[in-house]
């Protein structure tokens, strides 16, 4: 029995010391998922520093049997909190990313990751149980062999953490090993790395959303607008580079390569910034390309293709259909579906998996439901033929729709014939949605039940319908993405 507790102590110290490191190596991910469970801004920051030592704190308490009581209790603690905290998010039909071992692993918050902390929480309250005085063999007075058979076990397991924590990190930052192995390529040919410390390099838009207009100059000072290139009526490939960007001259080979092979299937259009000289130096190579110039990096950041160098596939409708795409590797994966793809395909469109695969409900009828919206109208699966509809889901508790409302009651005011009609799913009661002051319908959907089909993913998020009923985009998540689905740039 007291084998067993040491046991139980030293595996749950291993789990906070974990837990600590992640977050510890990934404080804007912690920072970011605190903000998604919807703790107080101000709170956020501070939590960042402070739950990771304490974690680590109590990771060190278990290893003692003097003070492990106490780091138990705590432990219990903090497992009860985050699993009421991720029941609460899931009754609400929001699935933040839980974050809870950092960089190591981290995903949406789900059934599994709440039946992982009630084990975890059985575990710790167990110790607690047992009480201060058994807790197990102290491990200064355990016998040496038992001793060194119990280190050996837990120095094979952080071993194997170590390795997974190494794999996760070489995982999320291939950007930065891409542009490490570029850099040697081509021999210290000059010129800098840019923009490292951003976000994720696939944190762009979601599929479905309409790619902004521009008009910029091409390397001979000729205005070039998206609705010039988009007379083609081929699916568009956009590929954001940088004269500063040295990975970027190592791939124009392989951009000339594919442009041959793709022709008639994909035009190529490079976005790029600085002047027309060392651009065509950089980027020229061996063939005419199209080679747009922006001011600073506009066209890039309305996008958030943040990264050097990114790809993102626009179906010749003027729509997102792919991810940004970032880095050598990952943008020979994306050439490589379109090659065997079939671009005029209907809803066809490529995915990195990242933000919100899992509600990627692109191309799939709307659910076969029929309700009534707070004015007593009736909205079913054929409200939405012959127009498209953004469908947008609402929570009265959630502080980011509050903040967007106004932009909402605004739109749905002053859009015209040729937008949008719009739809909004939301808890609470009829009396407090009508303080909405919304011409468009609102439903009350308790729980989330009718919006689940459409693919909702937290609130506020949005899917758009076309004129056939059909799911034409991802579920975008918060006011600009939302926005980026019908065009409204004024957000």
């Amino acid at each position: 029995m007291d084998s067993a507790l040491l046991v139980l102590r030293l595996a749950l110290a291993a789990v906070f010391a974990i837990a600590a490191i992640g977050k510890i190596t990934d404080r804007p991910g912690s920072e970011k998922a605190f903000a998604e469970f919807g703790l107080p801004e101000i709170t956020i920051r501070p939590m960042a520093y402070f739950l990771p030592v304490l974690e680590l704190c109590i990771a060190i308490a278990l290893v003692f049997v003097e003070v492990s009581w106490f780091a138990a209790l705590a432990g219990s603690t903090l497992f009860l909190v985050f699993t009421l905290g991720m029941l609460y998010q899931m009754a609400r039909g929001n699935a933040p990313d839980c974050h809870c071992f950092g960089q190591i692993h981290s995903q949406p918050v789900s059934i599994l990751t709440v039946l992982r902390n009630v084990v975890l929480l059985a575990m710790a309250l167990g110790l607690v149980v047992a009480g201060r005085a058994n807790q197990g063999l102290n491990v200064a007075g355990s016998s040496q062999d038992f001793m060194q058979f119990l280190i050996g076990i837990v120095m094979v397991g952080l071993l194997a953490a170590v390795v997974h924590f190494l794999k996760k990190i070489s995982e999320q930052q291939t950007q930065i090993m891409r542009r490490i192995e570029l850099i040697e390529l081509v021999g210290g040919d000059g010129g800098s790395v840019e923009r490292e410390d951003i976000a994720h390099p696939h944190e762009g838009l979601p599929v479905g959303a309409i790619f902004p207009d521009f008009e910029l100059p091409d390397l001979d000072g000729k205005l070039i607008s998206l609705t010039d290139i988009k007379i083609q009526k081929k699916p568009l490939l956009f590929l954001f580079v940088s004269p500063t960007c040295n990975p970027c001259k190592a791939l124009v080979p392989e951009f000339e390569k594919w442009e041959i092979e793709l022709k008639g299937k994909v035009q190529f259009v490079y976005l790029s910034n600085g002047d027309a000289e060392e651009n065509l130096a950089k980027f020229g190579g061996n063939s005419k390309k199209l080679i747009l110039l922006q001011k600073s990096r506009e066209v890039a950041d309305s996008v958030n293709a943040q990264w050097t160098p990114t790809a993102i596939l626009v179906d010749a409708g003027g729509r997102l259909a792919s991810h940004a795409t970032a880095g050598d590797s990952a943008i020979r994966s994306l050439i490589d579906q379109i090659k065997t793809s079939n671009l005029d395909k209907e809803f066809t469109h490529f995915t990195n998996g990242h933000n919100h695969a899992n509600t990627n409900k692109v191309g799939s009828v709307v659910p076969d439901f029929s309700v009534e919206d707070i004015k007593g109208r009736t909205i079913n699966s054929d409200y939405f033929l012959g127009r498209k509809t953004l469908v947008a889901f609402w929570s009265l508790t959630c502080p980011h729709c509050t903040a967007m409302m106004e932009e909402l009651r605004e739109w749905d005011m002053l859009k015209g014939k040729d937008d949008p009609a719009l739809v909004v799913f939301s808890d609470g009661t009829k009396n407090e949605l009508e303080e909405f002051a919304l011409d468009s319908p609102i439903v009350v959907d308790t729980g989330h039940k009718t919006s689940a089909g459409f693919g909702m993913f937290g609130t506020p998020s949005a899917v758009l319908v076309n004129e056939n009923g059909k799911i034409i985009s991802e579920t975008a998540t918060g006011s600009r993405n939302i926005w980026s689905l019908v065009g409204n740039r004024n957000s």
